[in-house]
């Protein structure tokens, strides 16, 4: 046997083997990469959320998950509207300015919302990420002041809002409830994690 006959069988096995192994590690490579990709459930968590609205009434609130994060949806009844106003004084930042959780433009209001019956909210405190409770009633409560016009009070540590989620004066919260991004579909279907911006 002649060297130019062995090397051409050696040649032969070399490419034959090496792309056996290119299209091996083809095999293996896909699946690696495509675990960099999010899985449908994270996609989803971070999805908008479309919620219907249309059986809340006046004075009722409803909670429904978006980011992991509770998000409420208070119904004020028209009363509960007008008194809004009426404690600004009491308040830390009722003009909704402080940028640490950037208010939307369309809720930089009195009401802080769209609509000023409707009212949504991110339910965990601005102070240590406890989720206040509903005090939804005015008067005196416990652990309320005698003149209370219905709001949230986080039992953590007494931080309390009133029913646009701003933060009282003189608390352990330093901002205000988050306003998510949020848009009306229609008057009864309303889409969190999105809005026209």
């Amino acid at each position: 046997m002649s060297n130019s006959t062995v090397d051409a069988s050696k040649r032969t096995w070399l490419i034959a083997s090496g792309c056996a192994g290119a299209v091996g590690a083809g095999f293996v490579a896909v699946p690696f990469v495509s675990s960099f990709q999010p899985s449908e459930r994270a996609k989803a968590a971070g999805a908008p959320v479309e919620v219907d609205i249309s059986a809340l009434r006046p004075g009722e609130k409803m909670t429904v998950e978006w980011r992991g994060k509770p998000v409420w949806i208070l119904r004020r009844t028209p009363e509960q509207v007008a008194a809004l106003p009426k404690i600004d004084n009491q308040l830390a930042d009722p003009k909704s300015e402080r940028t640490a959780y950037p208010t939307p433009e369309y809720a930089k209001n009195e009401a802080r919302s769209i609509k000023p019956e409707f009212f949504v909210a991110v339910g965990i405190c601005s102070h240590l990420g406890c989720s206040p409770t509903d005090k939804l009633a005015a008067g005196p409560q416990p652990s309320l002041p005698d003149d209370w016009q219905g709001g949230f009070l986080c039992p953590c540590h007494g931080s309390t809002f009133d029913l646009a989620g701003r933060v009282y004066k003189n608390k352990p919260a330093p901002d205000n409830l988050e306003v998510p991004p949020h848009m009306y579909l229609s008057d009864t279907r309303l889409l969190i994690g999105e809005d026209k911006a």
